[in-house]
């Protein structure tokens, strides 16, 4: 059954936000009147002052929502902390040059400099303080999970990396009498429904319906086609329509218009951090800067993506496709350093003005890998329903080891529940994953089931 405790969290969670919006806010307050409220050309009354501090805090909440930073419980302390962090340094640059438009000038920086120190020890108290507290109230859910095959256990793998969320006590394989199965969800807090056949899957998401039991379900390609349909409403019987051509001309459109905007702007500011990584791999082994590769976008078309080079010279001599792995002896240490903060990615703007790619999107993916993923999951060309893009809901989601059915199931995700606002909350995460990327699934080296595969493309048996 729900627990009590339950019902509040999100009041919970929304009182310590407050706190800490409230914390932001008047120390920006302090700062305001104390160095500039009084040297500006024309100072503002009482209620001028309130709105610059009520705009201040606004930001504060838009780029903490940005980033997921009120999200206690669900990140960890120190994902928290990166998140919190970049949304203060963006909201204070943009709060500094405010201040200086409505002072007319340049403005002092010291007290912004301040001002983010100030900032950094609020969100570091309030991260550890609000961290303890809600372990204390929520501690880790007891979970069972219900697989149809061995593939469950990489979920169960990365589930059992949040022991502050999840503890996972018991597995049993849908295959057990079903009796027995709804005896061992009755005694725990929830369920992992994972790689079941269609039919077991919704008896026992129903019977958890009827019971008031948490159910976390690993989703089929179908599954999330589904989550980005829409209601009809003519008739008296429910129907879902799924449109299945990707983006409507609409919303192509506005893409299209601020594809152009952003990597014209992204180009012209970029230049200095395209340079200096032109010159290093140039004094490196003299090779050449740029990479040139075949790659796939929408509806299948080919296109030639541009790339700093980060591999040796004929990394590919045998004329075979080869994935990059973490430490590949092939990437050069320039190329290392490129690749991990996604430097190497810059000169796509120019393809994005081209119009072969977008600023957000799935993977740019090669045709022969992409012939090769089709033979395991035939559902792998579902994403090029949109523009491939310099940066994606699978980049900044996903880690450098996440299996190709995953990113493909987060790409369909993206496609399913497209918006302006996810394209603008996606690049403002990837400067997140470029100042600090993920780690990789392989940190962990135990599996909770035997027999561990990577996922496969095979859909609702």
């Amino acid at each position: 059954m729900v627990s009590k405790r339950d019902k509040y969290k999100r009041f919970i969670s929304f009182g310590s936000a407050v706190v800490l919006l409230a914390a932001l806010s008047g120390s920006f307050a302090f700062i305001w009147y104390r160095y500039y409220s009084d040297t500006i050309v024309l100072p503002y009354y009482r209620r001028g002052n309130w709105v610059l501090i009520g705009i201040y805090a606004l930001l504060v909440w838009l780029f903490f929502k940005a980033y997921g930073g009120f999200k206690i419980g669900y990140l960890k302390k120190t994902d928290m902390l990166y998140s919190q962090m970049i949304s203060m340094v963006c909201v204070n640059v943009v709060g500094y040059f405010m201040v200086s438009l409505i002072g007319r000038d340049f403005m002092r920086v010291s007290p912004f400099l301040l001002l983010t120190a100030v900032d950094f020890a609020f969100i570091f108290v309030w991260t550890l303080v609000t961290a303890k507290l809600y372990f204390m109230i929520y501690p880790p859910r007891k979970l069972i999970i219900i697989y149809g095959s061995h593939q469950a256990a990489s979920l169960v793998l990365k589930m059992s990396q949040r022991v502050d969320k999840y503890m996972i006590c018991e597995s049993v394989s849908v295959n057990e009498e079903p009796e027995k199965i709804r005896e061992l969800i009755n005694k725990y807090e929830g369920v992992i429904i994972c790689d079941l056949p269609a039919e077991s899957r919704n008896d026992y998401l129903k019977y958890c319906f009827e019971n008031s039991i948490r159910a976390y379900i690993a989703p089929k390609i179908s599954d999330i086609i589904i989550r980005g349909a829409d209601d009809i409403r003519l008739f008296d019987t429910p129907l879902l329509l799924c449109r299945n051509y990707g983006l409507d001309f609409e919303q192509r459109l506005v893409k299209r218009i601020f594809d152009i905007v952003f990597a014209s702007i992204g180009l012209v500011v970029s230049m200095p951090f395209m340079l200096l990584p032109a010159i290093a791999i140039k004094l490196y082994d003299g090779g050449p800067v740029f990479f040139r590769q075949k790659r796939l976008t929408i509806d299948g078309k080919e296109f030639e993506v541009y790339k700093f080079r980060s591999m040796i010279v004929d990394a590919e001599k045998a004329g075979v496709p080869m994935l990059a792995s973490e430490n590949d002896p092939r990437i050069t240490p320039v190329g290392a350093f490129l690749r991990r903060t996604r430097l190497d990615e810059l000169p796509q703007l120019l393809n994005i003005l081209k119009g072969d790619m977008s600023i957000v999107g799935p993977r740019p993916e090669r045709p022969e890998l992409t012939d090769e993923y089709e033979k395991d999951m035939p559902e792998f060309s579902f994403r090029l329903k949109v523009k491939a893009g310099l940066t994606g809901y699978a980049q900044v989601t996903g880690v450098y080891d996440t299996t190709p059915y995953d990113k493909l199931k987060m790409d369909l995700m993206y496609i399913e529940n497209y918006s302006m606002r996810l394209d603008l909350q996606i690049i403002l995460m990837t400067l997140k994953t470029m100042l600090f990327p993920g780690k990789t699934n392989e940190a962990s080296e135990e599996l909770i089931l035997h027999g561990g595969q990577s996922n496969k493309g095979k859909e609702d048996k």
